[in-house]
């Protein structure tokens, strides 16, 4: 993205050349001193006055606009429950139209049942829905009420000191103090830490559920304060921005009394339910309290209801159920009309007169539906329901699915959508992380050039199982081998302005280079739990031989530079080297903690102090060991870093207290701000000795026991891990990290601690990282940049401007060569990182500092404004070299996307690598295959584009013909007319491959409709250099212009938009945190999960619920159409020959269960099968177990079913003078008998359950009809059912009746 050069950038050059002295910021309207009193808009912006004595006034009218702290999360209350429990309720038409069916019921010209009947059915659905309702309602009241009451320290004014109150008591501009494991209770602006760097360290699994720690900064001016902060010295006034729900982002300014301006942003702000960690004590102020926060702002956002395609379908199905009440009710109007005069059932009024026929049709019509209405189940969405809960539960316990080296199952997050699991259409799938391992191994490098391929570590990665074997040769170039000089106490660290004493930020102990393997046990023997990027094939960089020669030149080039001398700029290969290796380990986010205590700050006790010597002694043993030659340090018999330090032992010196406290700045616990964790073993040995024993005898003394911690490595991204890893291979080591400094340990055991002066972070616009640092030797100000190779080599100086020829072709000639490695690298699959810097005059960066702290101090147009500090600095750079990394593909991927593929699937990869790289890894996964036609689509032209779409449109239709839409009727999707041919085999598979600069203007130019055109011949799509918000663009394009099922599978941040916007979201707990997980509905921690995932739990759920819900609907049809008939003999009057009880009872004790097991149990295809057979998948995606003919089949089945089993018991009956229930008794029965053995027909697998299930349901009829008979005697006057069934129990033809009637009505199912 190209942003237009702001104004001010070239109001500095005038400024300049006008010879005005006054800095920027002097002069700046947002910096000047001289500003008038600033007019604040409270609806732009929100203004926070401390609650302190000399704003007190002002706090006391601004804070109450704002919100408090106290939360309510409930929805009821005691007196608006019943009432808005029911309201709500009320809005599902299911439940409506049975309130309506009870209202009609009490109305005496249309009673059917009696009223407390009728009331039953609705009134228990009702009940247990406010029971859920309101017990999870008691249960966020309990939470709200904890939560309020918790206790936190706030600042009180009238006592001017800190006391304790409850959360619900804090106000917007309090002061709050926090330590160490408690909660943040409000969104907090950073004013004060314990750390010494103004660090603050926080975990923020309640909101991201990542466990690793984030950094948060004191906002600058506050961070040098050694003093806890004083509330009543606090004279700033902070604006921000309004309450929103972004976590990621977070601007404003702090007003001095001066009229100056700080900016801050979101790394100074502790966001609500965060918790801090190995930070002894934070001050801050708060800027959003209570529902204003940005964690409880999230949650009230609006949420997108998850897409059930089945319960969309099922909400239409019954209204076919009403027309089928109206062509019966038609029906009833024709026979009545084949009488002369009224039906001889009709009958007057006391007045002798009949109803008029249209007033009396309409009566009927409503006593039919009230007569009718199981017709239409109630029952049935309460039974989707708890199949989908027993779905989940197999699902969730699937072994299949369980990952044993993360110890992680399936997550089914989401309830409600397993049934479309079987009807995926489209996949949108990330690259790095979901079908790679995420494992970020450095491979090869270019530097000035030159290529060095690193045979020795591609040898080593072929063999992944021997990698924690103890080699000689891996032993042998895993390190350098510099004699190491102690820099500490007496003796300096190199630094800006040559020897100089150490400081506080620099390290006071500085271990010897070294390195110590661990053998693998197969688990970790420590306790620690693993940190993300650690494994041995990340960590372990074998080095190239031809390189190690040219770091000892880099190195020997480091020691001659000096302050008075600086380095001229220069192509020498030792130079770029030695810039090339540096960049890699400054040019980061990563944090040094150590292994041991990877969250803890690194201290010596004090009991160490006996078993160390003097910084002295230390001094002239270093001065003995510099006499050896140095580049012998390099010969393959000059012993390695790590068996010199294990010789000279390990005994700490003796350090004070300030000491052991810049100890634990240099490598004291750090964690990254990006969220990523990873480790690099770097042992080095603290050195110790007696009272000065020769060296022969130190070096070859045993090893004492105290060693220094191991450090650990925390970076933002994997990819920074495998730099950091790399550079310490070469002993490039970075050695501690702080928002001012980092320290570097150079390959001689020297450390360099340079001046952190900026970091531009990266993002997915930019595409780089940079960071400005002062070098400790020249005192020059350089700018190292890292990025997607894309970005960086547009950004490289031209050679044209270069006066020297010979420099100019020498530039050419690198960046010609590094271009070549480049497409090289990307072809073999690996990632690509350039590598770049530039040397900037003092003056230069000193008016760019000032245009960025006035762009950090706005409020309007910041990210713009950030944006553009960022391209002033990042240009004219000076090509260094480029890093190729691999990334793994995950084991079973390539056979996973076959199979997804054969089952209909069509694949879309979307990631942000390079075109050339994910095409490779295409190809590796099986998306792409050799023999696929591959149109690639580059271009940022609208027309080209238009022109390129309609060429590749024309080609592919002349093999594959026109495309005929697929047809819908009533929400059933038809079978869709494929194209025909002439011969299917030989028509070409086709793949697409596209960038994200076109897709810009695909969106841009409304060419979204061919572009999906001809994705919809294509087998597969890869969408390269492509953003996260393109990612989302294109799954909501495809899901709502091609109304289709998708599903999107992604493992990061920049994949919960995709996850979000899909039908079904799936997220891979992987190593980049837990956010695509926390916004997915599904969450597996390997790719080839998704394969037993969709073929066959996605087939299962669906084939399962769609049948199950077909099942209802016939046995509810079946069993109404027997009333029906009877009307015809009762002259329409409403009446039963079934007790009412009885037909309750059918519904909630004898047919209720067995349909449930149904859809949690049953199997139709085996799961063997269904992975040896992908195609079967597609008999979800075309709706074959729930269409439009499998319903009207049912339907017919059970009007035919409904038939036989009314008029053979009628039949059979005609003649003799039975009562209307013993009549309607074996009706009931046969009925029961029927609809249990048809749904024993449509079961494809017996278990036990099953068996037990439907014979007890059975069994159950005869135990409850009997005592029901047995008991009841004035139950339904007139009529009673007393004793019917035992009456019927002794009658033959009773059970020949019941035996041969279901025969004849399944015998169609035979």
């Amino acid at each position: 993205m190209a942003l237009s050069v702001d104004s001010s950038w070239h109001r500095w050059q005038w400024r300049v050349k006008d010879g005005f002295p006054q800095s920027a910021s002097e002069f700046t309207p947002l910096l000047s001193t001289r500003r008038q009193s600033q007019n604040y808009n409270l609806r732009q912006q929100r203004v926070v006055f401390p609650n302190n004595r000399i704003f007190h006034q002002d706090w006391g009218k601004i804070s109450r606009r704002y919100s408090g702290n106290r939360i309510c999360t409930t929805k009821y209350t005691l007196l608006t429950f019943l009432p808005q429990n029911l309201f709500e309720q009320f809005h599902r038409w299911a439940n409506l139209y049975f309130l309506f069916l009870v209202i009609l019921n009490w109305m005496p010209s249309m009673e059917v049942f009696h009223r407390e009947i009728t009331m039953l059915p609705l009134a228990v659905v009702l009940f247990i829905i406010m029971a859920k309702d309101g017990m999870e309602d008691f249960k966020r009241y309990l939470f709200d009420r904890e939560v309020n009451c918790s206790s936190i320290q706030i600042y009180e004014r009238k006592e001017q000191s800190y006391v304790q109150k409850r959360w619900k008591d804090v106000c917007v501009g309090d002061f709050i103090q926090m330590r160490c494991n408690e909660i943040i209770p409000a969104d907090i602006l950073l004013l004060f830490s314990s750390d010494p760097s103004g660090i603050c360290h926080l975990e923020t699994a309640n909101l991201d559920g990542e466990t690793n720690l984030k950094q948060r900064r004191v906002v600058k001016g506050f961070s040098q304060r050694e003093a806890l902060l004083e509330p009543e010295h606090f004279h700033n006034t902070i604006v921000c921005e309004k309450p929103n729900n972004n976590l990621n982002k977070f601007k404003g300014y702090m007003e001095h009394p001066d009229k100056t301006r700080t900016g801050f942003g979101s790394e100074s702000l502790l966001l609500r339910g965060c918790t801090i960690r190995n930070t002894e004590m934070a001050v801050g102020i708060v800027i959003y309290a209570g529902h204003s926060s940005k964690s409880i702002f999230t949650q009230q956002g609006p949420t997108t209801a998850l897409r059930d395609k089945m319960k969309q379908k099922i909400q239409i199905s019954p209204f076919y159920s009403l027309g089928i009440l109206l062509c019966l009710f038609s029906g009833h109007s024709l026979w009545n009309r084949t009488f002369e005069e009224h039906p001889p059932f009709d009958v007057p009024d006391a007045n002798g007169n009949f109803l008029p026929l249209t007033l009396g049709g309409f009566y009927m019509f409503l006593t039919m539906i009230i007569l009718l209405q199981v017709l239409i189940p109630i029952s049935l969405y309460v039974s989707i329901e708890l199949v989908k809960l027993g779905q989940v539960f197999f699902l969730h316990n699937d072994l299949d699915l369980y990952d044993e080296e993360t110890d992680v199952p399936i997550q089914c997050r989401a309830l409600n959508v397993t049934e479309d699991l079987g009807q995926i259409q489209y996949i949108f799938s990330d690259k790095t992380g979901t079908l790679t391992e995420n494992k970020m191994v450095f491979r090869r490098c270019t530097i000035m050039g030159s290529e060095f391929s690193h045979q020795e570590n591609a040898k080593r990665l072929e063999t992944p199982k021997e990698l924690d074997s103890d080699s000689e040769e891996w032993t042998h170039y895993q390190c350098l081998s510099f004699p190491s000089r102690w820099a500490q106490g007496p003796t300096t660290v190199r630094g800006q302005g040559g020897a100089q004493p150490l400081r506080r930020s620099q390290s006071a102990q500085v271990p010897i280079q070294g390195h110590s393997r661990q053998r693998s046990m197969g688990r970790c023997e420590n306790s620690q739990p693993p940190v993300a990027f650690s494994s041995p094939i990340e960590k372990d960089v074998t080095p190239d031989k031809s390189l190690l020669t040219k770091v000892r030149d880099a190195a020997l080039w480091l020691e001659t530079l000096s302050d008075t001398r600086p380095a001229k700029p220069s192509l020498s290969t030792a130079s770029s080297i030695a810039d090339f290796f540096l960049a890699l380990t400054i040019c980061n986010s990563v944090m040094v903690s150590t292994t041991t205590e990877p969250r803890q700050r690194v201290t010596i006790s004090s009991s160490t102090k006996a078993l160390g010597m003097s910084l002295e002694k230390i001094q002239q043993l270093f001065q003995r060991l510099k006499l050896l030659s140095l580049s012998q340090s390099f010969s393959s018999t000059a012993p390695s870093d790590t068996d010199l330090g294990e010789s000279l032992g390990t005994n700490v010196p003796t350090t004070d207290s300030d000491e052991r406290d810049d100890s634990s700045v240099c490598s004291g616990c750090y964690s990254t701000d990006g969220g990523y964790r990873s480790s690099t073993w770097d042992q080095g040995d603290i050195l110790g000795s007696g009272e000065g024993p020769p060296l022969e005898e130190v070096l070859e003394g045993p090893a004492l026991g105290l060693t220094s911690p191991e450090l650990c490595y925390e970076a933002e991204s994997p990819d920074e891990a495998a730099l950091v890893h790399a550079a310490h291979a070469y002993s490039f080591t970075l050695v501690s990290r702080t928002p001012e400094q980092v320290t570097v340990r150079l390959p001689q055991g020297i450390c360099l601690t340079f001046d952190l002066l900026c970091t531009l972070g990266f993002d997915s616009v930019r595409k780089r990282m940079s960071v400005v640092v002062r070098h400790p030797l020249t005192g020059e100000i350089i700018v190292y940049t890292k990025g997607a190779d894309s970005v960086i080599m547009d950004l490289l100086e031209d050679p044209a401007r270069v006066t020297d020829s010979n420099v100019e072709k020498k530039l050419r000639k690198i960046q010609a060569r590094t271009q070549k490695h480049l497409d090289l690298y990307a072809r073999d699959g690996l990632r690509t990182l350039c590598i770049a810097k530039k040397v900037v005059s003092e003056e230069y960066f000193q008016r760019w500092a000032s245009f960025r702290h006035e762009a950090e101090a706005a409020l309007d147009n910041r990210d713009e404004l950030l944006m553009e500090t960022a391209q002033h600095l990042e240009n004219q750079l000076t090509l260094l070299g480029a890093t190729g990394i691999e990334d793994r593909l995950q084991d079973g991927v390539p056979d996973t996307i076959a199979a997804l593929q054969e089952a209909g699937i069509q694949i879309w990869v979307l990631t942000g690598d390079k075109q050339e790289t994910a095409i490779n890894i295409a190809y590796s996964c099986r998306l792409l295959d050799q023999t696929d036609t591959v149109y690639t689509i580059n271009t940022e032209n609208q027309e080209t584009c238009d022109s390129i779409l309609n060429c590749v449109l024309e080609e592919v239709k002349q093999f594959h013909g026109p495309r005929k839409p697929d047809r819908k009727l009533f929400g059933f999707c038809l079978p869709s007319e494929m194209p025909s041919t002439a011969s299917v085999d030989v028509v070409p598979k086709v793949g697409l491959v596209i960038d994200g600069k076109t897709l810009n203007v695909i969106f841009q130019g409304k060419l979204e409709k061919k572009f999906l055109e001809l994705t919809q011949y294509c087998r597969s799509v890869l969408c390269c250099r492509s953003t996260p918000l393109q990612k989302s663009m294109i799954v909501k394009l495809v899901r709502d212009k091609l109304r289709v099922m998708t599903l999107s599978i992604g493992d990061g941040a920049n994949d919960v938009s995709m996850i979000q916007a899909a039908d079904i979201g799936i997220g891979i707990s992987g190593q980049e945190g837990m956010q695509a997980v926390m916004s997915s509905d599904f969450a597996i921690s390997r790719f080839r999960h998704l394969k037993k995932l969709l073929l066959v739990h996605g087939h299962w759920c669906y084939s399962r619920l769609a049948r199950m819900v077909v099942y209802f609907f016939y046995k509810n049809v079946c069993y109404v159409n027997l009333l029906f008939w009877y009307q015809f003999f009762c002259g329409f009057s409403g009446s039963t020959m079934i007790d009412y009880w009885q037909t309750i009872f059918f519904n909630l004790f004898f047919t209720s269960v067995p349909p449930l097991v149904f859809g949690v149990l049953d199997k139709d295809i085996s799961a063997e099968t269904l992975l040896a057979l992908p195609e079967l998948y597609k008999r979800g995606q075309n709706s074959e177990c729930y269409n439009l003919s499998t319903f009207w089949i049912s339907m017919v089945d059970a009007f035919y079913q409904s038939l036989v089993c009314f008029f053979i018991p009628y039949l059979t009956y005609r003649d003799s003078d039975i009562d209307v229930f013993t009549f309607g008794t074996p009706i009931n029965t046969i009925a029961l008998a029927t609809i249990l053995l048809h749904q024993a027909i449509e079961m494809k697998t017996w278990t036990i359950i099953h068996v037990l299930v439907l014979v007890t349901s059975f069994l159950m009829y005869f135990v409850i009809s009997l005592v029901y008979n047995a008991t009841c005697v004035t139950c339904n006057s007139p009529t009673n059912p007393y004793w019917v069934m035992e009456g019927q129990l002794s009658d033959l033809t009773f059970y020949l009746v019941c035996f041969l009637t279901p025969v004849v009505a399944l015998l169609p199912r035979f």
